[in-house]
């Protein structure tokens, strides 16, 4: 069986929670996700010092034309994260150009794992379809998959529902990485497709990310310890 572990994500403006928070991942050697909000809310010294001594999982989802990625990640090398995503509907030049600026602008002993962003854990079939996408979520986040693997990255963002059937398609050796996590009897919020941690690592998921159901929780460090444990076995 794969592997699973846990990213705590830190969903906040304020970087005195964030650091808060990134000791409950400290104290279970967990990865962190630093995505959107804090990094615009907080700024880029903000993001470096929250790195500092860190494993940090960049959520960016990076998605322009392929010169800006390309620019955009050569900026992110002070950070030095873990991971980093960019959106696979940027199309495989993009993604190419991101790849090639990893590596030219990290040592090889820093290089992130480049994920790719397939169907965002928000879009169901009536999202996708009010786009002019009429392939059901598994076929479109197969169909970017495999196009975003070919032209480099290193591994794949999905929802759990999908963990198990890429799994099947791609093999045990690309990274998934699962949002979408809620334990049992949680509302799912403002996400369609979710599973609980045990489920998921029972799928294949590779890292599972979560964020309210330990950073809400009355006691997140038992949370976060009980998630640790479940994906564990």
């Amino acid at each position: 069986m794969i592997k699973t572990g846990l990213i705590l994500a830190l969903d906040t403006k304020d970087p005195k929670q964030a650091e808060e928070w990134a000791r409950i991942a400290d104290a279970t050697g967990q990865m962190i996700k630093i995505g959107m909000e804090f990094t615009y809310a907080c700024g880029f010294d903000a993001v470096c010092r929250l790195a500092m001594g860190r494993q940090i999982f960049l959520d960016l989802k990076l998605h322009d034309i392929p010169n800006t990625v390309a620019s955009a990640i050569a900026s992110l090398a002070p950070v030095k994260p873990a991971m980093l995503t960019i959106h696979t509907m940027g199309g495989k030049d993009m993604i190419k150009a991101a790849r090639q600026s990893i590596d030219m602008h990290f040592q090889d002993s820093q290089k992130p794992i480049l994920l790719g962003v397939t169907v965002l854990t928000s879009m169901d079939q009536d999202n996708l379809n009010s786009i002019g996408i009429s392939k059901t979520p598994l076929e479109q986040v197969l169909l970017l998959g495999k196009m975003a693997i070919e032209a480099g990255v290193d591994g794949l963002v999905c929802s759990p529902l999908e963990v198990e059937y890429l799994r099947r398609h791609l093999g045990d050796q690309v990274p998934l990485v699962v949002p979408g996590i809620r334990l049992p009897d949680a509302v799912a919020d403002d996400q369609q497709r979710v599973m609980t941690p045990l489920q998921a690592r029972k799928a294949g998921a590779s890292w599972v990310v979560v964020g309210r159901p330990i950073t809400k929780a009355s006691h997140p460090e038992h949370i976060a310890q009980m998630i640790v444990q479940q994906l564990q076995g």
